[in-house]
């Protein structure tokens, strides 16, 4: 719309332009009779030029409407990651293929299965995500984008690809048909929610960024974990990048740490909500989506049993990669 505005506006001072040129145009001609008409020539061009200052003075006519000079710029949907695209952390899924590749040891993988089981369990706290992602950046510190980025690609089909929602993917696919933009908005490493935005045909992604410094991790982040309120700041930032009405937006996530990011738009969606979550959207009016079976059980006690399993199933699929890489 703002090209549109830009073109609206040059129009305008063109057609005025021209109009002035034109007004010249009699005046020059005039001037240019003989004698007997000299007299005539000189009041017209006088009327002309009073003529000219009244239209200079009053208002410009008012331009076409933005939406019948174009088409009309569609909203988006930004979509929390953990727990609501995807069952579980998706840092914990990246860790047990990092495992699997000798990136770490077994206490390492134990404790993100403990920080799994928690975050399954309590749902997403700022405190649980900033020790996992701590404990990941240890892990790649020294690694290349490249060798990582790769390994992402990878990790996903050995250990996300089955976890995402059905009813959550099914309701981005919904906004994608109708030509909307789609974002994943999360807490997890950019070159995780990029390689599962490209993956589920998405927009694009907003994720954590780790420092590099000559195409290597250095262990550290640039700025803040993309959680809370920084996750609303971000919507903000796109919104006014990509030229998006956010009273015209979706946003899904399953975290009451996301109320910030769900209050900016137009359209408010509680995905697998967490207790908080779902009490501020009953009284707020917001949709609710539940692909969870047997709620009480997904809170108290399958969350822990996952998180262990998960472990269990870490540590034997890393043993079978490294029996197959010394048999080869």
């Amino acid at each position: 719309m703002a090209v549109l505005r830009r073109d609206i506006r040059g129009f305008s001072l063109t057609r005025a332009q021209t109009a002035g040129d034109d007004a010249a145009d009699p005046a020059a001609t005039d001037a240019a009779v003989g004698p007997p008409a000299a007299e005539a020539g000189a009041d017209a061009a006088a009327t002309g030029a009073a003529e000219a200052a009244d239209a200079a003075d009053a208002p410009p006519p008012p331009g076409p409407p933005a939406e019948a000079a174009g088409p009309r710029v569609l909203g988006a949907a930004f979509f929390d990651l953990d727990n609501t695209v995807m069952r579980g952390a998706s840092i914990f899924h990246m860790a047990r293929g990092l495992y699997a590749r000798r990136f770490f040891d077994k206490r390492d993988i134990m404790r993100f299965g403990w920080q799994q089981a928690r975050f399954r369990l309590g749902g997403e706290n700022m405190g649980h995500v900033g020790d996992a992602q701590e404990t990941a950046l240890s892990f790649v510190k020294g690694h290349s984008i490249d060798e990582v980025t790769a390994l992402g690609e990878e990790i996903f089909d050995e250990y996300m690809a089955d976890k995402i929602w059905p009813g959550t993917r099914a309701l981005a696919q919904m906004h994608l048909d109708a030509g909307r933009q789609v974002w994943l908005v999360t807490a997890a490493p950019i070159e995780i929610a990029t390689t599962i935005a490209g993956r589920l045909g998405l927009t694009g992604a907003l994720g954590t960024v780790s420092e590099t410094r000559d195409g290597f991790y250095t262990g550290r982040l640039v700025g803040e974990l993309l959680h809370g309120d920084a996750k609303a700041e971000a919507v903000r930032g796109l919104a006014a990048r990509e030229h998006l009405d956010l009273a015209d937006c979706s946003a899904y996530s399953d975290s009451s740490n996301d109320i910030p990011m769900l209050s900016l738009v137009g359209d408010a969606c509680a995905v697998n909500p967490d207790a908080k979550l779902r009490r501020h959207a009953r009284e707020h009016g917001w949709r609710v989506k539940d692909y969870r079976t047997g709620r009480k059980a997904a809170r108290i006690g399958i969350p822990a049993a996952a998180g262990l399993g998960a472990v269990a199933g870490a540590l034997a699929a890393g043993t079978a990669v490294r029996r197959r890489t010394a048999l080869s």
